[in-house]
Parts: structure tokens; sequence; C-alpha cells
């Protein structure tokens, strides 16, 4: 199951992905089957600023208080969350709606980078850009880094190959399905190496791993 450093594989479905590492992995077989059939989509219709933008809001957030907040910031911009109209909220709106001076800074970062080219998120252009680069550029702005560049490519632009090695949520769960020590994310880099090009998948099911095995609740990530 070895890969290209930096190259994509032929595009299959997550389900196929999984299907094919079950065929190969029996402990992963193992775990497919009770955690039932994988589920990545994508997060609404929204466009990928706009996704963007709720990421940073929920950052360090209870999902009611983040919920609130990025509603009554949408509210804030008519329903037209883009650049230009974040850019065009003065500061004292940004934190009327609840925003904290830090998130307000990354989130006109953020559309800065957006309009001058800096991070570009053209559904046409995005993929010929490989992960390394779209985190690279997604990780220049202010309050995004590679967790969350790497969440956009999974439920985003659905690349089948992420492997976030510093979700604890996927070091916790990798360490109960195969019922090691939780791995540091160090130990877990190499761990991951066997089941390219699909290690989105196992991520996916280390999520699940938590919820099955530890009595989690399900999250976000798995829903």
């Amino acid at each position: 199951m070895s890969t290209v450093p930096g190259s994509r594989p032929a595009r299959v479905s997550p389900a196929a992905a999984a299907d094919i590492l079950a065929s190969r992995d029996p402990l992963l077989a193992r775990l497919i089957a009770a955690a039932g059939p994988i589920r990545i989509s994508r997060r609404g219709t929204v466009s990928h600023f706009a996704a963007l933008v709720e990421a940073i809001v929920y950052q360090q957030l209870a999902g009611a208080a983040a919920k609130a907040i990025h509603g009554r910031l949408v509210a804030a911009l008519d329903d037209d969350v883009e650049p230009e109209a974040l850019l065009a909220l003065s500061d004292e709106t940004l934190r009327a709606v609840g925003l904290s001076a830090n998130k307000a800074l990354s989130l006109r970062d953020l559309a800065t980078k957006v309009l001058d080219g800096t991070v570009a998120l053209s559904p046409r252009g995005l993929p010929h850009r490989s992960d390394e680069q779209v985190i690279a550029s997604l990780s220049t702005v202010r309050g995004i880094g590679p967790w969350t560049a790497q969440m956009f490519l999974i439920f985003r632009l659905r690349r089948l190959d992420v492997w976030p090695v510093g979700d604890f949520g996927v070091r916790q769960g990798y360490g109960l399905a195969w019922r090691v020590p939780t791995p540091t994310a160090r130990e877990l880099e190499p761990l991951g190496d066997p089941y390219r090009p699909y290690r989105t998948v196992v991520a996916w099911y280390c999520w699940r791993a938590v919820e099955l095995y530890a009595g989690a609740a399900d999250s976000a990530l798995t829903r």
C-alpha cells in the first residue's frame, strides 16, 4: 500500500478504501466491522472560506457557545461569508458578536490572505495542490495550525491519505484498537505507513475506536 510521498492515489471512495484495508489487515477489519461504515462527507454546502471561518470561531470553545457566536457573526455578515464582507465589519461589531480579539485578528488575517492570493481556495485550483501545499498555505494564517488544515483536507477536500498524528483522539484510538500504550505523535507517524495511501480511513476508525472502547460520546468528526 505504499505510494510516492506527496502524491495522491487514484480516486476511490472512503468506503472502497475501507474495504481495501479490511482485506489486508484482520485487526482493522474487526474494527471496521464493529464501528460500521465510514462516514466522511463534506460539511454542508458553504464555501471553503466560510468553512474556515467557522473552524476558527469554534476553536477552544464549547459547541453551544461557538454555535451562538458563529450564528451572530453570520447574521452580522447578512449571510455573506466572504472575505470582503468580513473585512468590512468593524472591530466593535466583531467584539459584539462575541469574538475574542485574537479570533478577530485570525479572521481578518484569513480574509486578507485569501484576497491577496497567499491562501488559494479556488475549487478549481485546490484539487491540483498536494496535501503538503494546502497545509503550508493554510498554516500561514494566524490561528490555523496543522490540525485545522488536516481537518480541512479530510472533511472539505476528502483527501484519503491524511494522518493527523497530533490529534489525541487518533492516538488514543490507535492504542485502544491495537491494544498498545497510547503512542506519542512521533511514535504514531511511522505506524501509519502500512496503510498508505488511505491513512485518513484509519484515522477515522481510530476516532470511532475511542467511542466504542472508551465510551466517548459520538463526535462531530464521526457523524
